[in-house]
């Protein structure tokens, strides 16, 4: 099998000398950079399979580097792991809503950390499931080809963001809880914060625009696909 590979960015050495190490030893192919304002002409070199980023960089910080990311036709679809010493819940809110697919706060335990890269490499090796397109209103997800239309337009989504989608249009009309969606989507026991989700279908609903109120919140409990479409 071919080897994944892992770009980390962070300008302190120290960092990204002992992620590369961790990561090297569960045989991940691991570029590092130390200036942020080299990495996206790296990233565009080198087609990493992720990305760790820290966020407080000169120059160019993290949430910029992930916007850059989300913005190229050829990193889009770059899963983003921040790794930073931003701890604040806001931080982690800008961390999402940058583009960014998990968030780790420093300090920070590296057998962790290489065991959420190895969780983000096996969602997104899950088989596509059997339906390979479904349609809600002016929505439709395609798994075979990875694309989302609103209206026959394409959205470009993270690959999170696909499949959190996917898995609510297949259950339409049943409420999928946060603990259900963070085991599901993103292979994470319940005890990790639900924030994530939630931070998740909020950038979701605003690429879905107009259709964005087939997603119902259900308070205090999570979200779901609505069997008709609320009306106006």
């Amino acid at each position: 099998m071919e080897k994944k590979k892992i770009l980390v960015v962070d300008d302190e050495p120290d960092v990204t000398e002992l992620v590369a190490y961790n990561l090297r030893a569960r045989g991940f192919l691991v570029e590092t950079l130390n200036d942020a304002t080299a990495s996206l002409a790296k990233a565009r070199h080198f087609h990493p399979d992720l990305a760790i980023l820290d966020i407080m960089m000169p120059h160019l910080s993290g949430l910029q580097l992930c916007r850059l990311f989300r913005s190229d036709p050829k990193l889009a679809r770059v899963p983003v792991i921040f790794l930073t010493a931003k701890t604040e819940p806001q931080d982690r809110i800008d961390g999402f809503e940058s583009g960014a697919d998990d968030y780790l706060a420093k300090p920070f335990s590296p057998k962790e950390l290489v065991l959420r890269v190895e969780a983000m490499f096996r969602r997104l090796s899950q088989p596509p499931p059997s339906a390979a397109r479904l349609q809600i209103g002016a929505i439709v997800l395609d798994g075979e080809t990875h694309r989302v239309t609103v209206g026959g337009e394409h959205v470009e989504l993270t690959a999170t963001e696909f499949k959190l989608l996917r898995l609510m249009m297949e259950r339409q009309g049943r409420v999928q809880t946060r603990e259900h969606l963070l085991v599901n989507v993103w292979n994470y026991s319940a005890e990790i914060e639900t924030r994530t989700v939630d931070t998740h279908v909020r950038r979701l609903r605003e690429k879905l625009g107009a259709e964005a109120d087939w997603i119902e919140t259900i308070r205090g409990v999570g979200y779901r696909i609505a069997e008709k479409k609320p009306s106006a």
